[in-house]
């Protein structure tokens, strides 16, 4: 990625897509941020980047974003020591793969503040300083699951649809600020998500296809060139973006259809 911003922050950073996009833009970013709660594994990135990227300065910060409180601070410990972002990568999110009706409401409460809550208010502190600065870029992890409902995966699929509608409003009303925003709308990655999403007793992974797999390299590298070349959604790998574009040209009644038969453990 060509050096479009200065200061990059990534949620989620510890581990799966935000540690590989912490990894891809540390050679082209003055400033990194990493954000997450698990500190072992921050502090182990950062100073394998450091090592590798001398030039990058690397600034770790342990917050729980599920709490508004450390997300206010975690933005004011960001700016006060130099660390404002111009480009803000919304990566943290969780999942839970089960019947709605008996999901624990911790988790869906959860998931809700993550995927949703989290998301828009760390835009919400990031874009006035962005617009302040003269331009700068918000990319919001989506998913393919934000174009269809998918019983099982009920919640989850409807904050990601959130996710992807708010990223297209954002992006009209900050494009004449010079603010890019996009939204990344991989299908599966092999990451810990998918182990953290998958109820205890239940051995069974989520339904993907091994041909629809799109490695984390892959889907972090598409989704910067997407950044650069101004997109508003990316669906990285062949595969997932013919899925995209099918799924975008189904008429509903015809979707009700396809999603209905779905897979039963």
């Amino acid at each position: 990625m060509e050096k479009m911003f200065d200061c990059a922050m990534v949620t989620g950073a510890s581990s799966g897509l935000g540690e590989e996009f912490a990894r891809q833009l540390a050679g082209s970013v003055g400033k990194l941020v990493l954000v997450a709660r698990r500190v072992e594994k921050l502090e182990r990135i950062a100073e394998e980047l450091r090592g590798a990227f001398p030039r990058t300065a690397v600034m770790v910060i342990v917050a729980d974003l599920a709490k508004p409180c450390e997300r206010l601070s975690a933005m004011a410990e960001a700016s006060e020591a130099g660390f404002t972002p111009d480009l803000l990568v919304n990566n943290a999110g969780l999942g839970d793969y089960g019947e709605f009706v008996t999901a624990e409401w911790r988790d869906i409460e959860a998931m809700l503040r993550v995927n949703i809550e989290t998301l828009t208010h760390l835009s919400h502190l990031a874009a006035p300083h962005m617009i302040h600065g003269g331009g700068g870029g918000i990319l919001n992890v989506s998913s393919l699951a934000s174009t269809l409902p998918i019983a099982d995966f009920a919640v989850y699929a409807a904050t990601k649809a959130y996710v992807s509608s708010f990223s297209e409003a954002l992006r009209i009303e900050l494009q004449e600020y010079g603010i890019r925003v996009m939204a990344l709308c991989p299908g599966p990655v092999k990451t810990e998500f998918g182990e953290v999403a998958r109820r205890e007793g239940n051995t069974e992974g989520m339904p993907a296809h091994a041909l629809f797999y799109v490695s984390k390299e892959q889907v972090v590298k598409e989704a910067l060139r997407g950044m650069e070349r101004g997109c508003a959604r990316v669906f990285p790998g062949l595969k997932i973006a013919a899925a995209g574009l099918l799924i975008g040209a189904l008429p509903l009644f015809l979707m009700r259809v396809v999603v209905a038969r779905r897979w039963r453990r």
